[in-house]
């Protein structure tokens, strides 16, 4: 595949029209993100179920995606600011990433341990020699 020809959204015709307009609703765009990246969609959907099961302040992924192709929809939906808005806004939390895959949601009044996780000290420890280049 090459790069050029890359998008981060497959986007039907009728929300292109809306977006058009300026009149998309954040249901629409999120249905269109979970078709077009379905391995970063269950990755962070997944996170958020596991953080309202367990209750603690975050949940985190700390395992590698299993092809090139899925840490691209990881990066791609961690990348845009309107991407993780919306699923910010869906499900009530705050997201963060290191590295090239560990994505996390955090509870909103978790500020400390958002803060902790996104400091310089935690990317630098969180560093492993297999992910130099991922």
């Amino acid at each position: 595949m090459e790069r050029g020809n890359t998008m981060s959204l497959a986007v039907p015709p009728g929300l292109l029209e809306q977006a058009s307009r300026g009149e998309v609703d954040d249901g629409a765009f999120l249905d269109c993100v979970r078709t077009s990246l379905p391995y970063a969609w269950d990755v962070i959907t997944g996170l958020v179920t596991e953080l309202q099961a367990a209750g603690g302040e975050f949940a985190d992924n700390q395992v590698p995606p299993p092809d090139e192709q899925a840490r691209g929809q990881l990066l791609r939906l961690m990348a845009s600011d309107a991407m993780r808005a919306a699923i910010e806004r869906r499900y009530g939390v705050r997201l963060a990433f290191q590295n090239c895959h560990r994505a996390a949601v955090f509870r909103p009044a978790a500020v400390a341990a958002l803060a902790e996780f996104t400091s310089p000290a935690a990317q630098l420890r969180n560093q492993q020699p297999e992910l130099v280049d991922c």
